[in-house]
């Protein structure tokens, strides 16, 4: 019997839970409530804590790129509240896409790559269909050497993110844990990244994406409409 597809997550929701509630709960919060930075950074990193278990109860999956953005949040509480250098923001905003990208290098050859997950996913593409026309075509060599393509171009992405968010930290968190300053720099941060970091990298991720589609059309004959799940 073929298991039910996991609930989709709720886009909205996780926008305005994971990225835009905390960056206004960092930037503005001091100018409203007098109460202490510690609190705010422990209110702006409960929400997507919170929305992340929420996440989890409803749809009944762990999602892997949740339970990284969850230890990303986590690991920038701790650097606030244990009033560490700013320097640890860096490195840490740059350890975790470079630990991503390596990680779906190291999988290529596994039984499950991660590329998968990003770009190959079965919740979105019907794998299924796709795998048994390649089989028919005899088609599983090329395919093959096209995903490794789109898996590099993938890796490419989490690399420039990694240099991206060095930089970007470097630049404007300056001020260490602890102080209503760093919060509302964290909070800049994260508002920026959308516009230095997401916006490139989404661009390289959907162009192999884009060479995926192409070539799951050439090698099966399939069209975009047959192999993209409707629900």
């Amino acid at each position: 019997m073929t298991e039910p597809k996991a609930k989709r997550e709720n886009l909205f929701l996780n926008i305005i839970f994971n990225v835009l509630a905390p960056i206004l709960i960092l930037t503005k919060a001091a100018n409203y409530v007098d109460i202490s930075p510690t609190i705010i950074l422990c209110i702006a990193i409960a929400l997507p804590l919170g929305y992340g278990i929420y996440d989890y109860i409803v749809r009944k999956t762990f999602n892997m790129l949740s339970a990284l953005g969850l230890a990303n949040v986590l690991v920038t509480g701790f650097i606030g509240l244990a009033e560490l250098d700013s320097k640890w923001i860096a490195v840490k905003e740059a350890s975790f896409p470079l630990l991503i990208g390596i990680a779906v290098l190291a999988s290529m050859r596994t039984g499950n790559p991660l590329v998968r997950t990003f770009l190959y996913n079965p919740q979105v593409l019907d794998v299924d269909k796709i795998e048994a026309e390649l089989e028919v075509r005899s088609n599983r060599p090329a395919f093959d050497l096209l995903l490794d393509k789109a898996t590099y171009i993938l890796v490419a992405s989490f690399l420039l993110s990694a240099v991206l968010n060095f930089f970007l930290a470097k630049i404007i968190v300056t001020s260490s844990g602890g102080t209503e300053e760093f919060n509302q720099q964290i909070g800049k941060m994260n508002a920026l990244s959308w516009i230095v970091i997401v916006i490139p990298t989404t661009i390289i991720s959907g162009y192999a994406l884009f060479l995926l589609i192409r070539g799951i059309k050439q090698l099966t004959g399939l069209e975009l409409e047959d192999v993209i799940h409707s629900k």
